[in-house]
């Protein structure tokens, strides 16, 4: 009986433990999952974490040296492929790696985000002690440039390899162009390194709120038929202000027109995109009569208008003059204009041998740098001996002071580069030439 006992007892402890691990396991989060490649000796290995909250597995696929995950990111229903990359050292292995990393691309038809260590770089400035590039980093160059990849830039380093006196910069991040047309404000910063020779690279997708945006009068405002009725009535209601003073002031009705009238751009394009699709099912199912044929080029001119407007603003963003208007070139603006917006932002700046990512702390840095760099103690004193300066006559004295005719200022307007504006919160010179009888004759 006492046996017995026991054993009921040893039975009774094992289901109680059995409980406690099973509720242990109940606690942990049920969505977090990983893929892996198995390391080779004291090298090599991949690991990924995901959370299928955030992420949903469809397909994963293994190489030596790589692992592709694609799926769907749950939060924008986006189809896309993370590809963890551990490069090779020799040259022939390298090249096999990029030809895999092609295949499974194209495999995969989504867009692409390739993060690791690369063990290669593609610019000189990248590794110290260099002054050109080795061939397999030209190889490796010309991978990125025929896969139509971009490099993200890291913000707050120079290297993320270190070794002795070497230092280079392999790990990296290549994203496709379509990706950034999605996370248009996708940025690569690094971490402390710790005890590690490599410097951990964080991927994000995060808006950094640096305040208001500067006014800029677009190019597209004239594609509407009332924009210009609507300055000229803005611009007599402003009565007898300066004209510099009405331009500024002007900013504020121009803000609120924008909004109402070309706000939403892509949701209106979509809708009319949608209702087209519509027409299409309608005739598609035999339903055809002249009043659906009128809908439809009604709709498909609207629809045409919109995309217009799109181009030229996103080619005024991009700043680019080598491709003419209405052009069917927006996806090619776009990218320029996110690319440079990504490249002039500074997300983070050495103050004082601090790294500091306080966006108005660093706006107060700059400001104050250039205010000190730019300040002068004493004003010289200039004079002028006598006899050194002779004189002009009063015909040109009276010439100097005259005041430019219209005709003549206009000349000068339209002399100037129409992109250009007096400052960085201003209206550029194409909104002056526009608007000159509703704001400069009426004046």
């Amino acid at each position: 009986m006492a046996i017995l006992q026991q054993q009921n007892e040893e039975i009774a402890q094992k289901r109680i433990l059995a409980k406690q691990k099973a509720k242990a396991r109940q606690s942990r989060p049920k969505t977090q999952k990983k893929d892996y490649v198995e390391s080779f000796g004291s090298s090599g290995g991949l690991l990924l974490i995901r959370d299928d909250e955030f992420f949903k597995i469809r397909n994963s696929y293994k190489g030596e040296r790589w692992l592709c995950v694609e799926g769907v990111i749950m939060k924008n229903n986006y189809n896309c492929a993370f590809i963890l990359v551990y490069g090779a050292l020799d040259r022939n292995e390298k090249l096999v790696m990029w030809e895999e990393l092609c295949y499974i691309a194209g495999l995969c038809q989504v867009s692409c985000c390739f993060m690791g260590d690369f063990n290669e770089f593609v610019q000189v400035a990248e590794r110290r002690g260099t002054d050109r590039l080795t061939p397999s980093a030209e190889e490796f160059k010309s991978w990125v440039h025929d896969m139509g990849l971009v490099d993200l830039p890291i913000t707050d380093r120079k290297f993320t390899w270190f070794r002795g006196r070497s230092c280079s910069r392999i790990d990296r991040a290549l994203v496709s162009v379509e990706w950034l047309e999605e996370f248009s404000e996708t940025r690569l910063r690094g971490v402390p390194r710790g005890l590690s020779d490599h410097c951990p690279i964080i991927v994000e997708d995060k808006r950094i709120r640096d305040g208001p945006r500067p006014f800029r009068s677009l190019d597209s405002w004239f594609t509407h038929d009332g924009f210009l009725r609507m300055v000229k009535e803005e611009w007599r209601g402003l009565g007898g202000v300066q004209f510099t003073d009405k331009l500024k002031t002007l900013t504020i009705p121009l803000g609120r027109w924008h909004k109402a009238n070309f706000g939403h751009m892509d949701k209106k394009i979509l809708k009319f995109e949608e209702e087209i699709k519509k027409i299409d099912d309608m005739v598609g199912e035999g339903i055809y009569d002249g009043t659906v044929e009128a809908r439809r080029r009604a709709l498909i001119a609207c629809c045409e208008k919109w995309y217009v407007k799109k181009e030229l603003h996103w080619k005024q963003m991009s700043r680019s003059r080598h491709v003419r208007d209405i052009d069917k070139n927006t996806r090619y603006f776009h990218n320029l204009a996110s690319t440079r917006r990504r490249n002039n932002r500074i997300d983070a700046l050495v103050i004082n041998g601090r790294l500091i990512w306080n966006q108005a702390w660093i706006k107060i840095a700059i400001r104050n740098f250039y205010k000190d760099l730019y300040h002068q103690e004493e004003a010289p004193m200039v004079g002028f001996r006598d006899g050194l300066v002779e004189m002009i006559d009063e015909e040109d004295a009276l010439a100097l002071e005259m005041q430019p005719t219209t005709e003549e200022v206009r000349e000068k307007v339209w002399d100037c580069e129409s992109t250009k504006a007096f400052g960085s919160d201003w209206h550029n010179m194409n909104f002056i030439k526009k608007c000159w009888d509703e704001i400069v004759l009426s004046s």
